[in-house]
């Protein structure tokens, strides 16, 4: 039986000895339990490992790989979700080499990605599981690299291994991030970065004081999702509840379940999954549900609206959730991914600020029932770093109120890039004009926000900004628009840009329509024209073109999100010529 609370662990140095630790003085605790939906009905196969067992399993691969690659060799994690990827993560991190998250091949959309980060990252073994080998195997081929099964390496490869303590300011592993296919972007994550932003997130969720269960549905190969349910659980001693995306994609009630069946429940998802939670969880199936227990929802959005968790909470209120346990959050992996967070307990912290002032970098109040204000959540404080808003041409420190990029300094900030020495003195080494905050170092977010009432306040990206008429507009804002103005508008499924007109920038919308909904019994052109009124009254803005395409169309970085990017980049290519346009 598991005691509620683990004993405080001694800070080390790296994960694997955190888990040596448990192993040692809690063995038959259990670390990592992977809940399998192997039927569109199944309630859940679990699968557990203890931490006798998981670091049992560590130490097999880690000496394992240890023969197969030279220390600070790379090692690309291609593992389904389950412990086995859990296992082969903290394995290469054991044998001192650096762990590569991604993915088996067959992630729709994301296979041209996959072979550009393996060819940037040139990893020495890629570990995966019997399952999946041969498709690993055939997308191996060509490279110089090993491929091994993680569940085929016998539990007797461990022997007397034991691992070697690393240097803490060694590269623990690259995270990818979610961009453009061609230009991937590995940021060096250290050992010391992982543990730093680990023990930050416990603090800021309040698990470092009380006993929490990681439940998450997040895939590993993402940053938030490593981070919560891996690093953070190891540090702490929790136990960590893992199910595929898939399976929450299928069925979002298995989410739900999961938070209900664990003591103080700590979560994260993205903005969508709460809507897709709203509205597609039966009335049937609430009937089981207690979600009074649960200790705090994250969301990790860019930026947060407030609407989204009204419309959670509001669902699930008769099943006891309480709104106080959603935690707007702000992250990114070049800080590891945790930097400022809302704190559990605490009302959600809601500011309607005037659409014209904020275009042009003020935050200034507004009425909350102005059409024309921007509804935005606060993202609390940050958790154990600093934050400092900058204007991002001057680099001049910008005052509360002010809109500029976020400047992030901490120890949980990575070291780089990989290989791109210049990008990574321009995004890691900024210095302020004016020198009056202490040293230099801090890393250029590339995303836009000021703080109000001591609360961080994100208000989009910096590379995304659709500037008309020497005016700034939010693509977010306009896609809010654009997806409220008619009901066969897939919700968070379209991207609004702007690309070169003959007298200045037009603006796009590209967007999906509802699976519920047939094209042929959507009338489109009063669904262009209830788009293009409502952007214009909102926003002031004539959209050029308004593109309807079939579900499934419009590109998604493989964390999820929409790739406006990649979606102006298509359509400039003429991608969505057969597309319904308006």
């Amino acid at each position: 039986m598991d005691c509620r609370r683990p004993p405080l662990a001694p800070v080390f140095r790296s994960l694997p000895e955190y888990v040596r630790h448990w192993a040692e003085t809690t063995p038959d605790r259990r670390a990592f339990t992977f809940v399998d939906h192997p039927a569109p009905q199944s309630r859940g196969v679990h699968r557990t490992l203890t931490w006798r067992r998981l670091d049992l399993r560590i130490r097999a691969v880690a000496a394992r790989l240890a023969t197969e690659a030279e220390p600070g060799s790379r090692v690309a994690v291609l593992c389904p979700q389950g412990t086995e990827y859990v296992t082969s993560f903290l394995a290469a991190l054991a044998a001192g080499l650096v762990a590569v998250p991604l993915y088996p091949p067959g992630l729709p959309g994301q296979g041209d990605r996959l072979s550009a980060v393996l060819t940037d990252a040139c990893p020495a073994v890629v570990v995966t599981t019997g399952p999946v080998l041969d498709e690993v195997r055939e997308l191996c081929a060509g490279r110089a690299t090993k491929v091994i099964a993680a569940d085929q390496v016998p539990d007797a490869a461990a022997g007397d291994w034991r691992p070697t303590a690393p240097d803490d300011g060694a590269v623990a592993y690259l995270q990818y991030t979610s961009g453009s296919t061609r230009t991937p972007a590995g940021v060096e994550i250290t050992h010391a970065n992982v543990v730093a932003n680990a023990r930050q997130a416990l603090a800021a969720y309040g698990a470092d004081a009380h006993p929490v269960t990681c439940v998450g549905w997040l895939p590993l190969y993402h940053d938030m999702g490593l981070v919560l349910s891996v690093a953070a659980p190891v540090v702490r001693g929790l136990l960590s509840v893992l199910m595929d995306p898939v399976a929450f994609l299928h069925e979002p009630v298995r989410w739900l379940r999961l938070l209900a069946a664990h003591p103080r429940a700590l979560s994260a998802a993205p903005n969508f999954a709460y809507d897709y939670c709203a509205s597609a969880v039966t009335e049937a199936q609430k009937a089981d549900l207690r979600l009074g227990g649960v200790s705090a929802l994250l969301n990790g959005s860019e930026p947060v609206r407030p609407g989204t968790a009204d419309r959670f909470h509001a669902a699930f209120a008769a099943q006891g959730l309480l709104p106080e346990t959603h935690c707007p959050s702000y992250g990114l992996a070049e800080a590891t991914v945790f930097v400022s967070a809302a704190r559990p307990g605490e009302p959600l912290r809601r500011f309607a600020l005037d659409r014209d002032a904020l275009a042009s970098g003020k935050a200034l109040p507004a009425r909350a029932d102005d059409p024309r204000a921007v509804l935005l959540a606060g993202c609390g404080t940050p958790a154990g770093q600093r934050v400092r808003i900058a204007d991002p041409v001057s680099r001049v420190a910008l005052a509360e109120g002010e809109v500029g990029e976020i400047w992030v300094q901490g120890p949980n900030v990575g070291r780089g890039y990989r290989n791109q020495d210049r990008q990574s003195r321009h995004v890691f080494g900024a210095v302020f004009a004016e020198v009056t905050d202490g040293p230099g170092g801090w890393l250029r977010t590339g995303d836009l926000g000021t703080v109000l009432d001591g609360q961080l306040i994100v208000t989009g990206r910096l590379k995304d900004l659709i500037v008309v008429d020497g005016r700034n507009h939010y693509p977010q804002d306009v896609e809010a628009t654009a997806q409220d103005a008619h009901p066969a508008v897939r919700r968070d499924r379209l991207a609004a840009f702007g690309v070169p007109g003959g007298t200045g920038e037009r603006v796009v919308v590209v967007a999906e329509h509802a699976r519920t909904v047939p094209l042929a019994e959507i009338d489109v052109p009063a669904l262009v024209r209830n788009v293009r009124a409502a952007v214009s009254a909102r926003h002031g803005l004539r959209l050029s073109e308004v593109l309807l395409l079939a579900p499934g169309t419009v590109p998604r970085t493989s964390s999820g999100k929409v790739s406006r990017a990649l979606t102006r980049e298509r359509y400039l290519a003429g991608a969505y010529a057969a597309g319904v346009v308006g």
